[in-house]
């Protein structure tokens, strides 16, 4: 298959295996990290049975994601990547080591969540870098090939580490000691990626331009005018405006859809009372949309080389209208099932088109600001759709029109975006 060659081929290049070891392992560590707070967050007893406690504990995960996008832009462009994949993950290891304390002397209080939030925000920051750096360790038609699998396998080895979570979750004693050695695990393997880090070279990564102490107080200080100036780049060039405005539409979209499968898998498909079914239930729904995240690796790269990516991000917003419209008819096991693998499928499939234009038509100086901009829009676009969600979601029965309509707003920011990304599409220098 062309994808397997292809990875041969991808993982021949030294460079390209540092950078994609750096991140399976600081992923594997997230998914350590994060399993245990969709536990707390949305499947003990006491919380998120209903959409408005479900967007609300969204909101507060996200909402520090957003702010801290755009300052991590600023200085992915003028700091050295490498540097900050080496000490991002070093300062992970600090504040889970942190976390794990506080657990056990005082329990979990809101220093916990504060720093939860900032460890999670650290790790936002990590794959921004990690995205604004591939294009210096992989070229040409490889590109495409990278943006499908190095996300994907980090996908796989986030449910890695959360399956190794759960695994110890069973095997320790339940209470506070449990979940510090969890963590303590946790920090030890973002040592091991801050390690790894360092095996490449410290300009590897870029960016060719880089500040002094000065340079950067006074970037930071204009952070506004530096955003702005990188929105107007995307937007001379065209395509990765496009592409940006188009992942925003899916992510709003597939935010109201993910917190409805929540409650379905929560309050109809399990006992309410049952917040152990419930997860089950969630945890099946979860991996109905990894199997269509793998799908797509293999997909995307063979189809989008006959239909361009333009048009395969549109293709993936009719596929995820489908998969919409499965749920209006049923919101069994079955149609769940069904509806995450095609929303899966059309999800990742649209991100490396999307990653692989940001990538290609984004020029290196500006590439860290782009992703910024992505990551912005990626978790903004999160909350707003759980704004929606707590007003629109019934908690315990289904919503067959909501369904339908998320089905039509799919196709027609489909084909809004084939109409724009085609008209007059020119790359400027």
């Amino acid at each position: 298959m062309r994808v397997t060659q292809e990875l041969k081929e991808l993982l021949q290049l030294p460079d390209f295996r540092k950078l994609f070891a750096v991140r399976l392992v600081s992923q594997a560590g997230d998914g350590l990290f994060e399993v245990g707070l969709a536990t707390l967050f949305f499947f003990s007893p006491e919380r998120a049975s209903t959409a408005t406690g479900v967007a609300s504990a969204f909101a507060v995960l996200l909402l520090p994601f957003t702010v801290v996008g755009p300052w991590a832009g600023v200085l992915l462009d003028r700091w050295r990547r490498r540097q900050v994949l080496a000490f991002g993950n070093l300062l992970r290891v600090v504040i889970t080591l942190v976390i794990g304390l506080l657990l056990l002397t005082r329990g979990v209080g809101p220093a916990v969540y504060v720093l939860a939030l900032l460890d999670l925000s650290v790790n936002r920051f990590l794959l921004s870098a990690l995205s604004a750096g591939l294009p210096r360790v992989v070229h040409g038609r490889l590109l495409l090939t990278a943006n499908s699998v190095t996300p994907t396998l980090g996908a796989v080895a986030a449910g890695v580490g959360a399956a190794l979570g759960f695994a110890l979750g069973l095997a320790l004693e339940p209470g506070r000691t449990k979940d510090a050695w969890v963590l303590a695990v946790a920090a030890a393997v973002f040592g091991v990626a801050a390690a790894l880090a360092t095996r490449m070279g410290r300009d590897l990564l870029g960016p060719d331009a880089l500040a002094d102490a000065r340079q950067l107080r006074r970037a930071l200080s204009s952070l506004a005018h530096g955003l702005v100036d990188g929105a107007r780049h995307l937007v001379a060039r065209r395509t990765p405006a496009w592409a940006l405005g188009v992942m925003a539409a899916h992510r709003f979209l597939y935010g109201v859809t993910f917190i409805a499968l929540i409650l379905i898998s929560r309050n109809l498909l399990a006992d309410p009372a049952d917040s152990a079914a419930g997860l089950a239930m969630f945890a099946v729904a979860l991996g109905a949309s990894a199997a269509g995240f793998v799908l797509a690796v293999v997909v995307t790269p063979i189809f989008s080389l006959s239909t361009g990516p333009h048009l395969w991000i549109t293709i993936c917003m009719a596929v995820a209208a489908v998969s919409q419209a499965v749920l209006t008819v049923s919101v069994s096991r079955v149609a769940v099932i069904i509806g995450a693998t095609g929303l899966g499928l059309a999800a990742q499939g649209a991100k490396i088109a999307v990653d692989t234009i940001v990538q290609r038509d984004t020029a290196d100086d500006f590439r860290g600001r782009a992703f910024a901009l992505y990551d912005v829009l990626y978790n903004g676009a999160f909350v707003a759709a759980a704004a929606l969600a707590a007003f629109t979601l019934p908690d315990t029965r289904r919503s067959a029109w909501l369904f339908g309509a998320l089905a039509l707003a799919y196709l027609v920011a489909g084909f809004v975006y084939l109409a724009g990304s085609r008209r007059g599409v020119v790359v400027v220098a």
